[in-house]
């Protein structure tokens, strides 16, 4: 590994009663790459994104984040690194208006410390003025701005994946974790998914992601690691992938 890798983890392993969903796995991210990982139903590659971000603690292993190791950090301090994931099924706060979901996302509110509220009220409305400048921004660009005041349970499942990926950016992050981001969405909008996936990784943003489409991952990724039942099976850039016979084997069935 060299110091341009972002993301690395090594030797990780879950097992939940008898079943082992995740053995000895290593994977590697390199700074300003869109790095793919495909694999058959029930690879692992789900819980491989929990034990990277924490949201379940590993049995084995660690995860290095930017020269970091974030092993025992809790999910939300992850996040606050600079370390963002989204889920298989968008998760949005239906209730909410579409600018109330971004602006939550939001790190360092001065608004969420109670004596901050009374004794920094100034700070507090010009950075809130900031942030929802910043959220309209980014609507804007991925096409929601129109939907800023619907509430988020309005939206189509293809909406409400664009949002969590546009809320995703009021973090700051410098890692993107992508689970599925074109499950369920229609073929325009998955381009326009794609097209902002590249648009944000020139920006100097870096991802890791999850898809079974194939085509999303051949036309996007540097890079492809292929997991199969828990455990590296190969990885290389797409066309190696795509002429892999182990992978072929297990992944498509050829």
């Amino acid at each position: 590994m060299t110091s341009d890798h972002l993301l690395i983890a090594q030797g990780l392993s879950k097992s939940f009663g008898g079943i082992k969903a995740v053995q000895n796995a290593n994977l590697s991210v390199r700074e300003g790459s869109i790095t793919g990982l495909i694999g058959p139903n029930g690879a692992g590659k789900t819980t491989l994104f929990n034990l990277l971000s924490n949201f379940i603690p590993p049995d084995s292993g660690s995860v290095i984040f930017d020269d970091v190791n974030i092993s025992k950090l809790s999910p939300h301090q992850i996040a606050q690194c600079g370390f963002i994931r989204t889920f298989q099924v968008a998760r949005v706060l239906s209730r909410l208006s579409v600018l109330e979901n971004m602006l939550l996302a939001a790190p360092k509110q001065t608004g969420e410390n109670f004596f901050q509220v009374w004794l920094q009220q100034s700070q507090l409305r010009k950075e809130e003025q900031q942030n929802k400048l910043k959220a309209l921004e980014i609507l804007e660009s991925v096409g929601l701005s129109d939907k800023a005041n619907d509430y988020a349970g309005a939206l189509s499942g293809g909406q409400r994946k664009l949002l969590e990926m546009a809320r995703t950016l009021m973090c700051k992050p410098k890692l993107i974790l992508l689970d599925e981001p074109a499950a369920g969405v229609n073929p325009t909008l998955i381009k326009q998914i794609c097209q902002h996936i590249i648009n944000w990784n020139q920006e100097g943003i870096t991802f890791l992601i999850i898809e079974h489409n194939m085509d999303v991952i051949m036309s996007l990724c540097d890079r492809v690691c292929v997991l199969a039942e828990g455990t590296n099976l190969a990885e290389g850039d797409p066309t190696e992938i795509q002429n892999n016979s182990a992978v072929l084997k297990a992944y498509l069935g050829e």
